[in-house]
């Protein structure tokens, strides 16, 4: 674990700051109005989103967690997918990524996306907490899926996937934790079986993972970050890795974060704004790792980027954003070299006024632009204001960057009720 006394902690970020806020390194897109997937009643949480490389098509998906699966021939609880052949601009219809087949499971969450070459589409989700994560693929765009492939081998409980795939599919990672500790586990005959869980973690934290990215040269990396198992307390940040196709994993802690602020709303669990953090790769194989950090507990968290080259060695840490509470990061390469794209969600608005942000990099993380506003609408449900919405509705958020560059975000809105009916909904947009 990496140790720091306050004073060289704060020279360093306060010089790390001087450096991300520079000239920008790109300027900041323009981006349609907001939208809302599905019906104001529909209470879409945990979105996320993936774009073809070579193709047009984009992809959504959520968690329907009232009864839109009434007429799907699916749980209460369930996943649903829907496709775009126009780049985002027009959608097809929600369809449930495991109907008939999943009708006896209780309910499913945290989805999981990701596009390979040939236009193969790979979901990953929660079948209940055994067997846990399956995953399933389309060949049809999202209108019809594989029997989902289990992965959690003799464990017995397994929560919080995360999803990587390589650029031709064969290569297929998942991370997840089960109640005390982190795994990973790894495909290399394009999800058809998977190796056993391998643990990933030696200390005594519960890791969660919540982005990840398979490099260039086939090197595997998920972010992630450790809570207590027996109290609250410190937050590492850290990179796991592994550079033989999975067979074994490195766990690096690259920064250590106080506790996070408790959540007060109603049904909320203490450490849904935990630190989180993601990391992404370019085409040359530059790393961005994003996260969140706060030097003190229970205080508001700021927005960090480390960089590497190789994922050994790594700059300091840059700020990107310390206004509000930051959560709910999310990052992707674009098409080029260097370029990044980074979102989040804060409340610098006020306790009420949550809204989604995004910042763009065309030098490697080395400068951002300034922030742009996604959540522009001042009403449309009753959880929004002209300040922002009252709650940021589900545990992440999604981006993709297709082949043009075109940024795709979709993110989580709430009134802040965490579970009930007509408590929210997922919002997307598109620019570049």
């Amino acid at each position: 674990m990496l140790k720091r006394t306050l004073l060289v902690l704060a020279v360093v970020i306060g010089l790390s700051a001087l450096a991300a806020v520079g000239a920008p390194a790109a300027s900041a897109p323009s981006f349609a109005s907001e939208q809302l997937v599905g019906a104001p009643a529909d209470d879409n949480w945990e979105p996320t989103v993936a774009a073809d490389p070579y193709a047009p098509w984009v992809y959504q998906a959520v968690t329907a967690i009232n009864d839109q699966c009434a007429s799907h021939d699916c749980s209460i609880y369930s996943i649903l997918v829907r496709a775009s052949s126009d780049g985002g601009v027009t959608w097809g219809p929600l369809v449930p990524v495991c109907g008939i087949v999943c009708k006896n499971v209780p309910w499913q969450f945290d989805p999981q996306l990701a596009l390979a070459d040939d236009g193969t589409v790979y979901a990953a989700w929660l079948n209940t907490f055994k067997p846990g994560t399956v995953l399933a693929k389309s060949y049809d765009h999202g209108q019809t899926w594989t029997i989902p492939v289990t992965m959690n081998g003799k464990l017995t409980y397994n929560d919080k996937p995360v999803l990587a795939i390589s650029p031709s599919g064969k290569d297929v990672y998942v991370a997840f934790n089960d109640k005390a500790d982190a795994y990973a586990v790894a495909s290399h005959d394009y999800g058809a079986t998977f190796s056993p869980p391998v643990k990933t973690n030696a200390e005594t934290y519960s890791y969660l993972a919540y982005g990840g990215t398979v490099a260039p040269n086939g090197n595997v990396y998920f972010g992630e970050t450790g809570e207590g198992k027996f109290a609250l307390g410190p937050e590492p940040v850290a990179l796991v890795s592994s550079s033989d196709g999975g067979s074994t994993w490195k766990t690096t802690i690259l920064d250590t974060s106080q506790e996070a602020p408790p959540c007060a709303f109603k049904g909320c669990y203490r450490d849904f704004f935990s630190s989180q953090a993601t990391v992404a790769a370019d085409s040359s194989g530059k790393l961005v790792f994003a996260y969140l950090l706060s030097g003190v507990a229970d205080a508001p968290k700021s927005l960090y980027i480390r960089t590497s080259v190789d994922g050994v060695a790594w700059s300091a840490p840059a700020l990107v954003n310390d206004a509000g509470d930051s959560n709910m990061p999310a990052i992707a390469a674009g098409p080029k070299p260097g370029d990044f794209r980074l979102v989040w969600q804060d409340d610098r608005n006020g306790a009420n006024g949550w809204n989604t942000w995004f910042a763009r990099s065309a030098n490697g993380g080395r400068t951002w632009s300034p922030p742009v506003r996604l959540s522009d609408l001042g009403s449309g449900a009753p959880y929004k204001t002209s300040a922002g919405y009252t709650f940021p509705f589900g545990d992440y958020l999604g981006l993709a960057v297709d082949s043009g560059g075109t940024n795709h975000v979709i993110w989580g809105e709430g009134n802040g009720i965490y579970t009930g009916h007509d408590t929210g909904g997922s919002w997307f947009t598109r620019g570049g």
